[in-house]
């Protein structure tokens, strides 16, 4: 065929390294820019032929997210704008590391296997990150769409989830909104007007935020949004990107990680900031109070103001819906303890990795997820959308039911339900906290964060460890949770468990407890325990 001939062309102006070998994950493909030409080439094939077998608008971003500079990654987006499925993620990892020779037997064996017409039409969108290196790596996707005579709509700069948005909005026929970034900027503003028009007497200390943009990408797209928001939202704008290097002691990796604030930012006492990561889908808020002690705000609290919120909104509006929160398991105790017996809120465990949260939240009403990290959103069911919109037009409803239907409604229209999105949760949590009249300070006081501590062990051989229940039990090796169980005895409020990392031989232990004394001894001693039956080394 002339499209193969065209691929075997092509390929060799994006040869790839000797030895390289890569593993598409949660996060696509990441590593150092210079690795990646061939990759991205071949993720263009993989999209066009994906598009093929869908019949429908696959999204290729170029991003790193949080990872520095000089790297760069690769992710698909499936038609609902969701990460690709896992059969996929397998030929994304064939293809990426099959050698020049054998990529189009590759390619033939992936089309074979999943019966791909190739004559179908295909449609991929692109998109990418501030980086250096993303403007030449986005040039080589669409060398490959080209190859296999797809059709190519390159977005340009753009967040991930404007560009997961973008995907989902062209494969639905324009039902989820206008597939551009204007209709992104024009959606969520209007929802957030609309929402903020129930906290009339916002004064305009109450409507600013200090913003750290990780000097990426989201620092760019929320000057375009500014302009829409009129000022309803009065965003100060800190690691903009116009000095300083993307992601380098900045952005919400840094401060989740560094438990302070990013450099550059100039907060006053109990000032209202947030950061965003590299490609604006995390984000975080913090403030420092009158002693100058600094507050962190995470994904676990996010997640609690959200599904709260929502849950008092149903009630008001005499739904008769399910909110669940769905959680991993380094979720803090405290939050899980309050959104179960306080708020009698459902919570979920699920597997590390936003694509385990996020199929746990397609089995709720409405399912709320945040990882700590920041990442995360709301998905609402058809039924809880239908529910929703059929009563802000029941001319029998009566007004606080119909009043909260219509906040109900204007809640969903501004959250990204593709995926995690810092934009979108940013203006969600500035709503909700002006309708509720709620400080950053009465936020963080719902519930105080049990003390943790994360370390990690270098082991052997990371496969020795199995877990179960969402990762928070080790099945093996023998013995190594009879001890885990016995340590946590020994102190109050404590809980522990261990996980293998994804991607290198270390084992991940994770502690909690009454005191910050305790919790690092437990950590310890837990971490001992793995060094001696895990094989540490």
């Amino acid at each position: 065929m002339a499209q193969f001939e065209e691929v075997s062309k092509k390929s060799a102006l994006h040869p790839k390294p000797n030895g390289l070998m890569l593993q598409y994950g949660t996060a696509g493909f990441r590593s150092i820019a210079s690795h990646l030409d061939h990759v991205m080439f071949r993720m263009g094939l993989l999209a066009t032929l994906r598009s093929k077998k869908t019949k429908s608008s696959i999204g290729v971003m170029v991003t790193a997210s949080h990872n520095p500079e000089e790297d760069n990654g690769v992710k698909l987006i499936d038609p609902m704008g969701e990460m690709v499925t896992p059969a996929w993620e397998g030929y994304a990892t064939q293809l990426a590391n099959a050698e020049q020779e054998a990529l189009c037997t590759v390619l033939k064996d992936i089309i074979e296997k999943e019966a791909v017409d190739m004559n179908e039409a295909a449609s991929v969108v692109t998109g990418r990150d501030t980086r250096p290196s993303s403007e030449n790596l986005s040039r080589a996707v669409l060398d490959g769409v080209s190859c296999l005579e797809g059709l190519s709509l390159d977005f340009g700069l753009v967040t991930t989830p404007q560009l997961h948005y973008i995907v989902l909005c062209r494969n639905t026929d324009g039902c989820y909104g206008t597939a551009t970034t204007q209709g992104y900027y024009e959606k969520l503003s209007k929802a957030f007007i609309e929402l903020t028009t129930n906290a009339p007497g916002r004064t305009d200390d109450q409507k600013r935020l200090l913003l750290d943009g990780a000097n990426g990408i989201g620092a760019l797209k929320m000057r375009e949004m500014a302009a829409f928001l009129k000022s309803e939202l009065l965003v100060e704008l800190f690691n903009d990107g116009s000095s300083g290097r993307l992601n380098y002691q900045c952005g919400a990796d840094y401060v989740k990680v560094q438990q302070k604030p990013p450099q550059g930012m100039h907060m006053g006492p109990g000032q209202r900031c947030c950061s965003f990561d590299g490609d604006a889908d995390r984000i975080v808020y913090y403030y420092n109070d009158t002693a100058g002690c600094f507050h962190l705000l995470d994904g676990d609290k996010i997640a609690t103001l959200i599904s709260t919120y929502l849950k008092e909104l149903l009630t008001q509006a005499g739904l008769n819906l399910q909110v669940a929160v769905v959680q991993t398991a380094y979720a803090n105790g405290s939050s899980t303890h309050y959104l179960e017996n306080i708020m009698k809120v459902t919570v979920c465990c699920t597997k590390t990795g936003v694509k385990h949260l996020h199929h746990a939240a397609q089995e709720f009403d409405i399912g709320v997820y945040f990882e700590a990290n920041g990442h995360g959103t709301v998905l609402f069911s058809k039924r809880a959308e239908e529910q929703i919109r059929q009563l802000t037009k029941d001319p029998n409803a009566s007004d606080e039911k119909k009043h909260a239907s219509k906040l109900l409604e204007s809640t969903m229209n501004l959250i990204n339900q593709a995926t995690g999105d810092a934009i979108s949760d940013m203006l969600l949590i500035e709503a909700v906290l002006a309708i509720r009249e709620m400080t950053v300070q009465e936020w963080d006081a719902i519930y105080t964060d049990l003390p943790s501590r994360q370390l990690k062990v270098k082991v052997a051989d990371r496969n020795v460890i199995e877990t179960t229940d969402a990762e928070r039990r080790a099945v093996t090796p023998a013995g190594l949770q009879d001890s885990i169980d016995a340590l946590v005895k020994k102190y109050n409020k404590a809980r522990a468990f261990v996980r293998p990392s994804g991607t290198e031989d270390i084992v991940r232990v994770y502690a909690e407890a009454d005191t910050q004394e305790n919790v690092d001894d437990l950590a310890h001693q837990v971490s001992l325990a793995v060094h001696r039956l895990a094989g540490g080394v």
